[in-house]
């Protein structure tokens, strides 16, 4: 928890609460590019 402190001294709260976001919103962009790559197949039924 004292690296995270350091780190939002360092280089700032909002480019720490913008690279939060970013790491939050991988997740559900990987869950999207999934369910594009599987209409296809869900078309063919």
């Amino acid at each position: 928890m004292e690296q995270f402190i350091s780190f939002i001294n360092e280089v700032g709260f909002p480019i720490v609460v913008t690279l939060y976001l970013l790491y939050r919103i991988e997740s559900k962009l990987d869950l999207v590019v999934q369910s594009i790559q599987s209409l296809p197949e869900r078309m063919k039924v």
